[in-house]
């Protein structure tokens, strides 16, 4: 099956890089990623003291020539990712003013992220969400799993109420180990009950990555006659002259984003706000690149 959503040309350019969890990691395959536990591994973590029981093939004889104590050298060992991408496939992701939908965009990104991902030996998984579904793909390295997801992500169509506050706490209460959440969605829902979604999170250790998609026209709001505006989502309407509107309505969106970074900063979540006329390629290559590790450290 082709895939309107991947371009070749795209992943060859992107292929080189890595996606690098910024949290410790537990998984049982041998990998990239730190993990939280200690062991004889090949990266340095520290040095502690010698105590009965300890495996004196660890001792650091140097450490104990300049001290006289004895010393354990511990390391960092490495270990395999989880990805589990969260899409939002409520009515709202549908919208598009002139550019793709949120949806396509959605598409594209959780595609080509997926496909690094697997292809870099790591697990990659889907959770697809609205209002009365919650499509699952646990993650996993087998290669297959690619068309999995592009299958689910090419059916996927948005309908109905967001479900994403409900799949998130599932999400956090089903995924016993340390994972990177990438969230796709408008964010369009309750910000108390998504700041607690995300604090659940969190509070389990995962590690979490925000795409707040929205479209341009509705930051900018630069509509210059009467309109009828419709709530996707529950088809209620409002007929109005945008320039009467538009002041409350930049006052209520710029609160809107103060309230979603907030709740984002508050759990140390990676969030990127993008609009969909942006270049795709372009927001991962840059999503990529800050998550790499700071010269000097691992």
């Amino acid at each position: 099956m082709k895939y309107d959503f991947l371009d070749p040309e795209a992943l060859a350019r992107l292929g080189a890089m890595p996606l690098e969890a910024r949290h410790a990691m537990t998984g049982s395959v041998a990998g990239r990623h730190r993990s939280p536990h200690r062991g004889s591994s090949v990266e340095f973590a520290e040095y502690r003291k010698y105590v009965q029981g300890d495996d004196t093939r660890r001792l650091d004889w140097k450490a104990y020539a300049r001290s006289d104590r004895y010393y354990i050298k511990e390391f960092e060992a490495d270990t395999n990712l989880r990805a589990y991408f969260v899409l939002d496939a409520s009515a709202s992701m549908a919208f598009s003013a002139a550019n793709d939908s949120r949806i396509q965009f959605a598409r594209k990104l959780a595609a080509t992220l997926s496909y690094l991902i697997i292809n870099q030996g790591d697990a990659a998984g889907l959770s697809v969400c609205h209002e009365k579904i919650h499509l699952e793909i646990p993650p996993t390295r087998r290669a297959a799993q690619l068309n999995n997801i592009f299958d689910v992500l090419a059916k996927t169509e948005p309908t109905g109420e967001t479900g994403l506050v409900e799949a998130l706490h599932t999400i956090a209460e089903k995924t016993n180990q340390r994972a990177l959440i990438i969230i796709m969605s408008d964010l369009f829902c309750d910000t108390a009950a998504l700041a607690d979604a995300l604090q659940h999170l969190r509070y389990r250790k995962h590690d979490i990555a925000i795409f707040h998609m929205l479209d341009k026209q509705e930051l900018e709001f630069d509509f210059e006659r009467p309109h009828r505006f419709i709530d996707m989502e529950d088809q209620t309407s409002l007929v109005a002259e945008p320039a009467l509107i538009a002041n409350d309505y930049r006052h209520a969106m710029q609160q809107f984003l103060i309230d979603v970074k907030s709740a984002c900063h508050d759990v140390h979540a990676d969030y990127h706000l993008i609009t969909t006329d942006q270049d795709y390629e372009k927001i991962i290559h840059d999503f990529l690149s800050t998550r790499l590790p700071k010269k000097g450290r691992k």
